[in-house]
């Protein structure tokens, strides 16, 4: 069996950190907090707070979705996959019942259900690729920021300006066919939708070990990682408490929103009001017209709940990175490093707006949602990834192997 983990000596367990970027970082979580409770509301405050948590969860336990599906499609191992399943296994399981009842603890919540046709086929593939080329995922691009990638920073600003584009070519694409939003807890009720849904996510579970041992002759472990004085705070945490925690930080999320947990259509927002600062007119674009935009383009970008999540997930994640000391910015990329980046983060923000969401806002809150266009946008953006990984190498970027080394 193939086997990523070197014996370690018995060390010292060392508490290493970078005492100013986390200083910093608490500080403006601290500050973001008691603003936004004195601006807005509590409820924004406290939002602001689980993206924090999520920023430091995705950091620590190194959930990332690009990652997790490239080294399977190139090498079979799937891990991060597993992973990927329980959290929505568990998710399906709080969010069914809640989105079936309309109401949790006392407050109204809805799902994140979506048309699924064309534009979200198109988009998710489009997103599929970009994962691969930009280097992460909506969640990734914003925790690997926060932790001090400044190629990811490239990525995000390409990002935002592919999903502001794709806001200005909607009429189009949301003419072409597509179903009606259809939600499975609506169509089967929420405990078949809950049995159906554990089973497809058990197959796929069931699929990665079978590839997995069939490429390695067994289950790949994780590569042993230096001991720490205090592993819950400083990390690496294993994937399924990264998994766990996910899923619970979005259930607080639709606890206090009232919907789950999304991260792009701040990217657009941001866009359109640098666009707007620009003296372009993107308040007549018909995405913008509609009242919910209208309202969040003339509105405080501290009254819009994914923006405030997203600074909360860029601060989470660099607490994260000064607590394991590894805060270090690189400010030195290779130049088709930076040009894969642009192509990628292009794609992923232009790829978003099409598929009604990323890898949160449509594949993880749409599945737990219950929405078929989460489903459809798992297979278009994992036939995206295949096409990404392939891409790779010809900007120079690594596509992760381990020696086979039989049974």
């Amino acid at each position: 069996m193939s086997d990523l983990s070197t014996p370690l000596s018995r060390a010292p367990r060392r508490f290493d950190l970078n005492p100013k970027p986390l200083a910093a970082a608490l500080l403006l979580i601290a500050l973001g907090a008691v603003y936004l409770a004195q601006t807005v509301s509590g409820r924004q405050a406290a939002l602001y707070i689980v993206g924090a948590l999520l920023g430091l969860s995705l950091y620590h336990a190194a959930f990332g979705f690009t990652s997790a599906w490239r080294v399977f499609i190139a090498d079979g191992r799937g891990a991060g996959l597993r992973a990927q399943m329980l959290m929505l296994a568990v998710g399906v399981v709080l969010f069914f019942p809640a989105l079936a009842s309309g109401s949790l603890f006392g407050h109204p919540v809805v799902g994140l259900v979506a048309p699924a046709g064309t534009s979200v086929v198109v988009g998710a593939f489009m997103f599929g690729v970009g994962m691969q080329l930009g280097g992460g995922c909506a969640s990734g691009t914003l925790y690997t920021v926060g932790g001090g990638s400044t190629r990811m920073i490239v990525t995000l600003a390409a990002f935002v300006t592919g999903s502001v584009v794709a806001t200005a070519h909607m009429p189009f694409w949301t003419a072409l066919p597509s179903l009606k939003p259809l939600s499975m807890v609506t169509t089967l009720g929420a405990s078949s939708a809950i049995a159906l849904n554990l089973a497809i996510f058990a197959a796929i579970a069931a699929l990665t070990v079978l590839v997995e041992r069939r490429r390695h002759g067994g289950l790949v472990n994780e590569a042993a990682r230096p001991p720490r004085a205090s592993p819950w705070l400083q990390g690496p945490w294993p994937l399924f408490v990264g998994a766990l925690a996910l899923v619970l930080l979005d259930f607080a999320t639709l606890a206090l929103s009232g919907r789950p947990w999304g991260v792009t259509s701040a990217f657009a927002l941001w866009g359109a009001k640098l666009f707007a600062a620009l003296g372009i007119d993107v308040a007549s674009w018909p995405y913008w017209a509609t009242r919910a935009n209208a309202g969040a383009l003339a509105a405080p970008v501290t009254h819009d709940v994914t923006t405030v999540m997203d600074v909360g997930i860029i601060l989470g994640a660099m607490a994260a990175a000064a607590l394991a000391g590894r805060y270090a910015p690189v400010w030195k990329v290779p130049m088709r490093s930076l040009i894969a980046a642009v192509v990628g983060g292009l794609l992923l923000g232009y790829g978003a707006r099409l598929a009604y969401g990323c890898n949160i806002g449509a594949y993880f809150s749409g599945i737990v949602s219950g929405s078929l266009h989460g489903w459809l946008w798992l297979v278009a953006a994992f036939a995206g990834n295949v096409l990404g990984t392939r891409l790779r190498p010809a900007f120079g970027l690594e596509v992760e192997r381990v020696r086979r080394t039989g049974c």
